[in-house]
């Protein structure tokens, strides 16, 4: 006969929040570097995308930072709807900002240069963002946490956006279309709209195992 599952016992989920925590300081730290790196990189070469890619970084940091503090509070569940708050309408503040200045750049107000930063940044994080991503969400899942989830997701995100960014900084670069770097701008902002409406509605797949051992909840693939 199969045994029911509430979710992790008390112990392991001592664990996972441990594990959390550390998962997020790792993904703030990581964060704040890249988004000195891509703003700084952004502005010299009147990169939108790049700008844009840093922008996502202090969102990411504002996202880990609303776990971090729920987290905190030993009743951590009690302040899951204010972190997915948080994350939601950190998203639509990248969305409209980024979407608002590759669009003056479509127009002609500025055209991106060739940057060198950018593109080591890029692909630096194509390699770093997953690992905490997939780390975070495991975690999260089996703790049944919708906004660690959630962060996780935008962790994941990072890297989309990465290989976004390394595509319209490459075409920009080797092959001069200035309108590479504007257009992967929308790209990023038309994700983050997504993202934010997921985080706002709370759709993120999560949940702690329910059913036989070793089970996982419906619809949450690993």
């Amino acid at each position: 006969m199969a045994v029911l599952s509430l979710g992790p016992a008390p112990a392991r989920r001592a664990v996972l929040t441990r594990r959390i925590r550390l998962l997020v300081a790792a993904t703030i730290t990581y964060n704040v570097v890249e988004a000195a790196v891509a703003i700084t990189a952004g502005t010299l070469s009147s990169s939108a995308a790049l700008i844009g890619f840093g922008l996502d970084s202090v969102v990411e940091v504002a996202s880990a930072t609303a776990v971090a503090w729920q987290f905190s509070a030993a009743d951590h569940e009690r302040r899951e709807r204010a972190a997915l708050r948080v994350i939601a309408l950190s998203f639509f503040a990248l969305a409209a900002y980024v979407g608002v200045e590759a669009v003056r750049a479509l127009l002609g107000a500025d055209r991106a240069e060739h940057s060198t930063p950018g593109l080591i940044l890029a692909a630096l994080s194509m390699a770093v963002m997953p690992l905490l991503s997939y780390a975070q969400r495991r975690a999260g899942r089996e703790l049944g946490s919708l906004s660690a989830v959630a962060d996780s997701r935008q962790t994941l995100l990072c890297t989309y956006l990465s290989a976004v960014l390394l595509a319209g900084l490459a075409a920009n670069s080797l092959f001069g279309w200035w309108w590479a770097d504007p257009a992967a701008a929308l790209v990023i902002a038309a994700v983050a709209v997504k993202e934010g409406r997921d985080a706002w509605r709370g759709d993120a797949c999560c949940g702690p195992a329910t059913g036989s051992a070793g089970g996982s909840s419906p619809g949450c693939g690993r």
